[in-house]
């Protein structure tokens, strides 16, 4: 469900500001609305958060540089970036020294105190741009060569440059030695603090710009935040505005105005939340929450996308490592929702591995007379796009019953009623367009014609005839959209067959080389290069079939069913104004 908003507008004494929000972070449950861009608390709090962000960056870039994976001891964000700031005009000063060494380098380790002797004796050394160099006698002026300019001699020896340049690049790489063997963990854990400072502050700024009162009399001097809180847990709002001595009015949120969303499904679907923060996604307020749908039918599209078991128990061993290495109090809740996201889809796809009987692209013998891996093995396909259309007419029949039975008390309910009934023709239609079907029963024509009187006589009110009547217009392509929405979930059998088909080619290219070999030594070299093969093409596969999920059941789920169901995801999340950093 979607958890009902009040508007709260909170008043506290100016002097009372810290106390204030201190409190109200502590409670945890208000969402503040920030509409100023900032002041010079954020500034500064801000100013530290990006300051040691960069001193991990920097650190990090530096290990990387070195291939450095030894820690030798702690250094402060301050020393880091000092550090990085002299290493930085210690490379200018290198590149300096380099641009010298290619300009006199042509003309030798010669001695510049020497040439100058000479010059007060009359002889001038001249050198130019070109690498040569001539002298000129008694004030002589030699003619100019045509594209070459003279350059004036150096300040000191080649050696002597040379020496410099290495010291300084000695120096340069000591102190990114330094800064790459830093233990920065600590400023590492401090980043939620750090985060939770420019919060504050930025939430100080909108309560100090919202001041107002008496000038000349303090007491009488009052801040004033906006925010959002939980229908349900605005009496706990009530208590802290008694105890603390607050102002506070709630109401219910105004037609024009837009609360955040807070999601709140049944227990068992809760870690579907994970995903769409991950998406960064959130149905707005006045929308339906779709997590037990999302969830349910994103586990059946990431099994039938990735479509191989093996690659499936690859997911659940990972999964199971993470569960290890993240047991006890170092699972955070948002940890623990990814981790059985991850135990469900992996689940999922082990199951239509077992279905399908798809391992690494092969399958077991003895599991090839299985009614499941029969049926769905069939050479002309027609059974999975079958069972591919089947699943995308009930996924999209779902959201439109789901509208109807909510909007049971309005007339609009006979549309959606309507338009579940055009999705059950139009799916018989798909099936008989691609050949599955030899034909549409008489009866779904009397279906879609009574579903197409209800949903244009009741899909706008005779009172909206003037605002909204264009839409009944647009009704036979509306329809025509319907059945592409069908057709497009057979990309669940096309991209999983593409994952299978791309498997077989590289089991087959790899056990391939192994049959023109006939020394040991050709048989041995070329099992080698079978593994590398069957690793490098099976983790390539993996690599895809993760991005089809993030395209292809991504995209069923947020376009075609949610376009149904009347799900835009125009909302924002609601994001309670809360300590993040552990006491």
């Amino acid at each position: 469900m979607i958890v009902p908003m009040k508007r709260i507008f909170l008043l506290c004494v100016e002097k009372d500001t810290e106390s204030t929000l201190a409190a109200l972070r502590d409670l945890g449950a208000v969402h503040l609305d920030l509409t100023s861009s900032g002041g010079e608390a954020k500034a500064t709090a801000g100013s530290a958060l990006e300051k040691a962000e960069k001193a991990v960056r920097i650190v990090a870039k530096s290990a990387k540089e070195l291939g450095e994976g030894r820690v030798e001891g702690a250094l402060a964000v301050e020393d880091i970036l000092a550090l990085d700031v002299r290493r930085e005009e210690l490379k200018g000063a290198a590149e300096s020294l380099k641009g010298t060494i290619r300009r006199y380098g042509p003309f030798g380790d010669f001695d510049p105190v020497l040439a100058k002797k000479l010059e007060s004796a009359g002889v001038r050394l001249v050198l130019k741009d070109n690498g040569s160099y001539d002298f000129a006698y008694g004030g002589e002026t030699l003619d100019d060569e045509p594209g070459v300019r003279e350059i004036p001699l150096p300040e000191e020896r080649l050696s002597v440059t040379r020496n410099r340049l290495s010291d300084t690049e000695s120096e340069i790489a000591g102190i990114t030695a330094k800064i790459a063997r830093a233990d920065v963990s600590g400023i590492v854990k401090a980043f939620p603090g750090l985060r939770d400072a420019v919060a504050f502050a930025a939430a100080k700024d909108e309560m100090e710009a919202n001041v107002f009162g008496d000038e000349a009399s303090p007491s009488m001097r009052f801040s004033l935040v906006r925010g959002w809180i939980a229908d349900d847990s605005a009496e706990t709002l009530r208590e802290a505005a008694r105890k603390n001595g607050w102002g506070l009015a709630l109401r219910d949120p105004d037609a024009d105005e837009i609360p955040p969303t807070l999601i709140r499904p049944p227990k068992m679907f809760r870690p579907v939340k994970a995903l769409f923060e991950g998406l960064g996604i959130a149905p707005a307020y006045s929308e339906a929450d779709v997590s037990v749908p999302f969830m349910c039918y994103f586990s059946l599209f990431f099994a039938m996308l990735v479509g191989d078991g093996a690659y499936g128990a690859i997911f659940l061993a990972a999964t199971l490592y993470g569960w290890k290495k993240t047991s006890g109090g170092s699972r955070s809740p948002l940890v623990r929702s990814w981790l059985v996201l991850m135990t469900v889809f992996s689940l999922a796809t082990v199951l239509w591995g077992l279905l399908s009987n798809t391992w690494f692209g092969a399958q077991i013998p003895w599991c090839a007379d299985w009614p499941t891996v029969k049926w769905l093995a069939d050479p002309s396909y027609s059974n999975m796009m079958l069972l591919c259309f089947t699943i995308g007419a009930s996924h999209l029949i779902l959201a439109r019953l789901w509208n109807g039975v909510c909007r049971i008390n309005d007339s609009t309910c006979v549309a959606e009623f309507g338009w579940a009934g055009i999705l059950l023709f139009m799916y018989f239609v798909t099936n008989s367009i691609v050949g599955i079907f030899s034909g549409i029963p008489s009866a779904l024509y009397w279906v879609f014609g009574v579903s197409l009187a209800m949903v244009f006589g009741f899909s706008v009110k005779p009172s909206e005839l003037k605002t909204r009547g264009a839409e009944l217009g647009m009704l036979p392509l509306n329809i025509m959209s319907a059945l592409g929405d069908i057709i497009s979930y057979v990309r669940l059998f096309a991209v999983g067959l593409a994952s299978v088909k791309v498997a077989e080619n590289f089991n087959a290219m790899a056990t391939g080389l192994l049959d023109g070999a006939e020394a040991v030594w050709a048989k041995v070299l070329m099992s080698v290069a079978m593994v590398a093969i069957l690793v490098l093409g099976h983790a390539l596969n993996l690599v895809m079939a993760g991005l089809s999920i993030l395209v292809h059941a991504v995209r069923l789920n947020t376009l075609e069913f949610s376009n149904h169901k009347g799900v835009s995801w125009a909302g924002y999340s609601f994001n309670p104004f809360r300590r993040s950093a552990k006491a």
